[in-house]
């Protein structure tokens, strides 16, 4: 699997997405956010967390101009997979690629623990290394995570089978729960907590790493 991690000013968690990246067994390259092309023969865009152009305006809409997020838009609508961790699901978000939007936290506080989800579906790239209804606990780090869609937006991602995680303490007031969500062809997801905080023992769990590695491997079956 040929990975690019996208960078922005202000991205914080670039290199540990490249890390479990690669751990997974991509080859991953890094792409600042100035580029105007992406790589060619990639199979995976990933846009990590952090605070792009220090939040300003708000969360991900600078970044989502940015000309790599053209070619980003671009790679998505011919058919290529795109992972949007925390910032990178706002900037995700803003792009259009995935419906609603990331407000601030209902207690208007920037929280960082663990947390517990439950997988609500293992239809896709990204989930099929978990099971249905399976609790897994990985951290989340933000202050704008609270993710809102109207009820017509949260009846199709329901119907649709789109909702890939759930919270289980819903700790910013995120509407039914959602902590992250799939795109209308399953090939973008978006999503607040941190899979690869959670992709090594030795830094508190490894419940992330089954996302890496089913990626890759479905990326490499494909």
């Amino acid at each position: 699997m040929r990975a690019a991690v996208i960078v922005f000013p202000g991205s914080n968690c670039d290199r540990d997405l490249v890390v479990a990246l690669e751990q997974a067994g991509a080859d991953v390259q890094m792409v600042w956010h100035k580029d105007k092309e992406l790589p060619a023969g990639l199979d995976l865009v990933a846009v990590p967390g952090g605070f792009s152009f220090g939040d300003y305006l708000r969360c991900g809409a600078i970044a989502a101009q940015s000309p790599i997020c053209r070619s980003v838009v671009n790679f998505a609508g011919k058919g290529g997979y795109v992972l949007g961790i925390c910032n990178g699901f706002q900037i995700l978000t803003e792009t259009g690629l995935l419906p609603g939007a990331l407000l601030r936290n209902a207690d208007l506080h920037y929280i960082c623990k663990y947390v517990p989800l439950t997988v609500q579906t293992a239809n896709s790239a990204f989930t099929r290394g978990y099971t249905k209804g399976q609790n897994i606990n990985i951290p989340i780090a933000h202050h704008d995570g609270n993710y809102n869609v109207d009820p017509e937006t949260l009846g199709r991602l329901k119907g649709d089978d789109r909702i890939a995680f759930t919270y289980g303490d819903n700790p910013n007031g995120s509407t039914a729960d959602i902590a992250g969500v799939l795109s209308e062809n399953r090939r973008v997801l978006g999503m607040m907590p941190h899979p690869e905080r959670a992709a090594d023992s030795r830094l508190g769990g490894t419940d992330g790493t089954a996302l890496f590695r089913a990626l890759a491997d479905s990326l490499v079956a494909a």
